[in-house]
């Protein structure tokens, strides 16, 4: 039935306009966003069929969260509801972001306790019904971070998965806000191997799984991927059902030019994307989820590896050129990227 299903939370994103700070701003502009929605939404804009499932309070935050699925044609119909209590025991999240440049790096603020998805419980979510003649499901890191019964849930998600001949996919997505290194790796270390496809930089393989790469700085900045092959072949040796591992390289040189390369691993070659230099940044929030949905677009599309970490890097490249955490490039634009195809207007 679908081409992609997602789980996840997604919060109400506030952003202070013009590289403001927070407290200084009048206003401030409204959107959403969430990995495993952002993945949903950008794998939609290709043109695959997704669902993104959830647990949203019903007040005007979970309806607009919901109608900016249905906006960008994921199906948000496998969303799970809850009355609002009046106080906000079970709410909706929050996060607030401010926009970094120059020396000064983007900042974000969660509001996201007791939000409705970290009380979802086992049994909750229909995952056959979900699953059947599904092709693809993808999970991060963030959801078991979000609470014991959300990681429960999205064990169970995986496991279900696997039972009905989905393949997988999980985006380490370590976020040390929401836990510490030593619950990550307990919580995700049991999982992998329900997982096919792994994505993570070298921070998370470090943090969420605990195999550290030599030679890395403490802000992970390195675009250099020799160490990163060296992590990624231990994660296989540790994991061997999982059959392709990818991540993102950045090199963040200031609040709004980085450098940007992806990296594929089949289990036997590496294959990288060409580098996207002095990359300007509108936006680098969901880099990481446009190339997660890339790579899923070219897989389930049967590309081979070269050209699918190729698409993906051109196409989560992109993914920095617009506000918001939704990718707004089309295929063909990331086509024209990987060729370093020109920037002039076209008409």
């Amino acid at each position: 039935m679908y081409d992609l299903v997602t789980f996840g939370e997604a919060m109400i994103r506030l952003t202070a306009p013009e590289f403001m700070r927070l407290e200084q701003a009048d206003s401030l502009s409204i959107t959403a966003g969430g990995a495993e929605m952002n993945v949903a939404v950008n794998a939609a804009q290709l043109g695959l069929k997704t669902t993104w499932v959830s647990r949203l309070v019903d007040t005007w935050s979970g309806r607009y969260i919901r109608n900016k699925g249905r906006e960008l044609g994921v199906d948000m119909s496998n969303i799970a509801w809850v009355d609002f209590d009046g106080v906000g025991l079970e709410r909706n999240g929050f996060y607030h972001l401010e926009l970094g440049a120059g020396p000064r790096a983007s900042s974000v603020t969660y509001d996201r306790a007791y939000s409705a998805i970290s009380n979802v419980q086992l049994g909750e979510i229909d995952w056959a019904s979900i699953f059947s003649g599904a092709r693809w499901f993808h999970l991060s890191g963030i959801t078991p971070a979000l609470s014991a019964s959300a990681a429960a849930v999205a064990a169970e998600a995986l496991q279900a998965a696997r039972a009905a001949g989905v393949t997988t996919s999980y985006d380490l997505n370590f976020r040390s806000k929401l836990w510490s290194a030593e619950q990550a790796q307990a919580a995700n270390r049991p999982m992998m191997e329900h997982v096919s496809v792994l994505i993570g930089n070298e921070e998370d393989f470090e943090k969420s799984l605990g195999f550290a790469a030599e030679g890395t700085t403490e802000a992970y900045s390195k675009l250099e991927p020799d160490s990163y092959k060296k992590v990624a072949q231990r994660v296989k040796d540790a994991f061997p059902n999982i059959e392709i591992i990818g991540t993102t390289l950045r090199d963040a040189k200031t609040g709004w030019l980085n450098d940007w390369r992806t990296l594929l691993f089949d289990g036997t070659e590496f294959y990288l994307s060409r580098i996207y230099e002095n990359l300007e940044l509108v936006d680098r929030v969901g880099g990481g989820d446009s190339f997660s949905a890339g790579l899923i677009y070219s897989l389930l599309n049967r590309k081979a590896p070269q050209v699918a970490v190729d698409f993906a890097g051109g196409y989560s490249a992109l993914a920095h050129t617009f506000p918001g955490d939704f990718n707004w490039a089309t295929a063909e634009e990331a086509e024209k990227a990987i060729q370093a195809g020109g920037v002039r207007i076209s008409r």
